[in-house]
């Protein structure tokens, strides 16, 4: 019988370096660029929050001390906005240290994502958790968190969340090979692979950024060699979970994911972003919308 303990915590793995967005992220982690006026990992931590996970652990790294501050009170700033006056601006700056109870642990070594999960041995213990990408959002309006844990709910075990892309996009992600369940939306998988050539991916079903692990993943992951890059990846442990009996904490689940997702983690798709957060804005789309028409009309070709 699956361990069906609650899942309560979220862990939030943000110590990368963010190569792709330099210069802007020499001194200001990638996590912390802002989606119109907010930054992209509070929009992670606020989903991990809309799914009943207020224990949340980020994973970070050198560099990274400006994400501390952001779920911090400032209470310098908050007192010279309570002294003009300005009450939603204060409620804004608030909200981000009131979202959930965090927890900072240093990856160190920058070994995978694999590494940075087991970071989170000693903070999550025995129990299953959430794993959320910081430069993955999935859309407030789709509960693909909460969709998730019920399906480790029903099946134990771990799950992912998988999304269909075209065949030229599977060799950026890793992808995995399924099998139908009685769930229309939740697959078993049978295998994954790590960035995988277009014409040998097992199926169009990518990864993204979404986990719900078993504890049993620390003890494989403190036994998974370095593999793709050199580094420790956690879709290898998760292969070896697929694997094993559901009694010792294994097997894998996907839930096929048809929502919205935004990829912050390249420059195109975060521009992308930005304007489609600007052009949903009640306070910007009357002003932003008719600029941006013009804009197209003008340059489009």
């Amino acid at each position: 019988m699956p361990d069906m303990k609650p899942v309560t915590k979220a862990v939030v793995p943000a110590a990368g370096l963010g190569t792709r967005f330099l210069p802007a992220t020499k001194a200001t982690p990638k996590e912390m660029l802002p989606i119109v006026d907010k930054p992209a990992i509070q929009y992670v931590v606020e989903e991990a929050v809309a799914a009943g996970l207020t224990d949340v652990l980020m994973i970070t790294g050198r560099s990274k001390r400006s994400i501390e501050d952001h779920f911090d009170r400032a209470y310098e700033l908050e007192e010279a906005l309570r002294a003009k006056g300005d009450e939603e601006r204060l409620a804004s700056v608030r909200q981000s240290s009131e979202l959930a109870t965090i927890h900072y642990v240093r990856q160190g070594d920058p070994k995978g994502l694999g590494h940075a999960v087991y970071c989170a041995r000693q903070h999550v213990g025995d129990e299953p958790f959430a794993v959320l990408l910081g430069d993955d959002m999935i859309d407030a309006r789709d509960a693909l968190l909460t969709r998730m844990i019920e399906v480790r709910r029903r099946y134990g075990g771990s799950v992912v969340a998988l999304m269909e892309v075209e065949p030229d996009q599977v060799s950026a992600y890793g992808c995995a090979a399924i099998e139908p369940t009685d769930s229309e939306d939740t697959v078993r998988i049978t295998d994954l692979v790590e960035k995988p050539p277009a014409d040998q991916a097992p199926s169009r079903w990518i990864i993204i950024g979404r986990y719900v692990c078993d504890p049993a993943v620390f003890d494989v992951l403190e036994k998974t060699p370095p593999g793709r890059g050199g580094e420790i990846q956690l879709t290898d442990a998760l292969l070896t979970l697929a694997h094993m009996p559901a009694d010792q904490g294994g097997g894998v689940h996907g839930v096929l994911f048809r929502g919205r997702r935004y990829d912050t983690g390249n420059k195109l798709e975060y521009l992308r972003t930005v304007v489609q957060f600007a052009s949903e804005r009640e306070d910007l789309a009357p002003e932003f919308m008719p600029w941006l028409r013009e804009f197209v009309n003008k340059h489009g070709s």
